[in-house]
């Protein structure tokens, strides 16, 4: 197998200038050139082009202040690319926050897909709090994925996801409750709460299935220094499947109280709520035991840290939980 080439800042830099040669002439944005060997910041032009991340091999580019250039390195990530472009256009419509738009689209090496996109104003959820107008978005942004006609995304590719198994999800938590534990990260008891008849209790219920974008985490929502959500990125793994997969990354990314209420506002009730809650109490769980020997563990705990705030939940009691849910 023929092994994909590096994406540079010289292939990016020609890539950038062909595009940007072919909007003088009126032309649409053409496939990619070669890679080539290069390194660092480029500037032709005046436009600023630089990696978004600081990856190795970064494939997420900055180009000036209004685009940004993902390129796949795989032909899965071509495959997924691709359908995300058709996703945008169905989900646009629906949904109150801004969706990125592509100004171009092609190939950047054989078989390799990129798109420039729109860069959406604003900061990164991981910066910046997200307010109380800013959960009414994020209802929207839910009732909006709610309504997205899921025979059209299944047609465009997306594929369909059965529930997680709650159940099989507790019991890796308790192994990784243990571990955090013995580490002076996490007290195991606090676990306890979720029981083998609560698991089952909240089991994904039949025909429930929605579009749902299945990666809410906070560096893919776009938030104003006013804390509204104005954008939401990273649509290339969205999943027909369960809404409490979304409730869940939003309880990770800012926090379960204004996760819950964002869903309670999109009409969810207690039942795919108290799902979500124990779905990202469980990946935090086992994400941050996970990542106990890395050098960096702030990410991780601070989505535990979200994950596991105290909530107020009514109307739950018939679920296996007190109203006063921690």
């Amino acid at each position: 197998m023929t092994q994909a080439p590096t994406p540079t800042a010289d292939t990016v830099r020609r890539l950038v200038l062909s595009l940007l040669e072919d909007g003088r002439q009126g032309k649409a944005g053409r496939s990619g050139t070669r890679d080539a060997r290069g390194g660092g910041t480029a500037q032709d032009g005046g436009i600023d082009i630089r990696p978004a991340t600081e990856d190795a091999e970064p494939t997420t580019w900055w180009v000036g202040t209004r685009h940004v250039l993902r390129l796949a390195p795989d032909r899965e990530a071509t495959v997924r690319r691709r359908r995300e472009l058709r996703l945008r256009d169905l989900v646009r419509p629906h949904v109150p926050v801004a969706v990125p738009a592509s100004v171009a689209h092609g190939e950047w090496a054989p078989g390799l897909a990129y798109t420039l996109d729109t860069r959406l104003p604003g900061g990164s959820g991981e910066r910046h709090a997200v307010s109380a107008v800013g959960e009414a978005d994020l209802a929207g942004l839910l009732t909006g994925l709610r309504e997205v006609p899921v025979r059209q995304a299944e047609t465009l590719g997306v594929p369909r996801v059965a529930p997680r198994s709650l159940e099989t999800l507790r019991r890796a938590a308790v192994r990784a409750a243990q571990r955090l534990d013995e580490a002076d990260e996490f007290d195991a008891a606090r676990l306890h709460q979720l029981t083998p008849p609560a698991a089952a209790q909240l089991a994904a219920q039949p025909g429930s299935a929605v579009l749902t974008h299945h990666a809410l985490t906070a560096g893919h929502l776009v938030v104003g220094a006013d804390g509204r959500v104005r954008g939401v990125l990273g649509w290339s793994g969205a999943v027909v499947g369960d809404p409490a997969e979304d409730i869940a990354g939003l309880a990770c990314a800012v926090g379960a109280p204004a996760a819950v209420r964002a869903a309670t506002l999109a009409g969810y009730g207690a039942r795919p709520c108290l799902r979500g809650l124990w779905l990202a109490r469980c990946d935090a769980l086992a994400d941050l035991a996970e990542a106990l020997t890395a050098q960096d563990l702030t990410l991780p705990r601070t989505r535990l840290r979200h994950a596991w705030e105290p909530i107020l939940l009514e109307r739950v009691t018939d679920l296996g939980a007190t109203d006063d849910t921690p």
